[in-house]
């Protein structure tokens, strides 16, 4: 199946189940993978036969950066069913949320959860 990939998208939010996550804030990153047939779009070079990755990128900004939330499981969740109801010609999303200053202590690289996520699921 063909894919359009938005890889480490940088956003600051308030998501966390900690009183200093919700008033400071951290970056976020997420990547999001949907998968969609490409064929039309390329063969007819139509942004209309596609899905514009410009406006995909502002629609999970105002997830990210909008309400907070305490996981980051329930942020993958929304942005994956925003993206399947906003977007017909997605057929599946595959979405990661990342927080890499998640309060832990200990050394680590990153925390992140991914989701699958398809046309049709409940």
């Amino acid at each position: 199946m063909d894919r359009i990939t938005l890889e480490h998208m940088e956003f600051y939010g308030y998501h966390g189940c900690l009183p200093e996550e919700r008033q400071q804030g951290q970056k976020f990153f997420v990547d999001a993978v949907l998968y969609l047939d490409l064929k039309e779009a390329g063969c007819h070079d139509d942004l209309s036969k596609t899905v514009n990755y410009a406006e995909v990128f502002t629609k999970i900004r105002s997830i990210v950066e909008g309400e907070p939330v305490c996981l980051i499981e329930t942020v993958a969740e929304r942005l994956a069913a925003m993206l399947l109801k906003e977007y017909a010609r997605i057929l599946k999303v595959e979405i990661t949320v990342h927080k890499p200053s998640a309060p832990i202590p200990g050394n680590f690289r990153d925390v992140s959860v991914c989701i699958v996520r398809e046309q049709g699921q409940n």
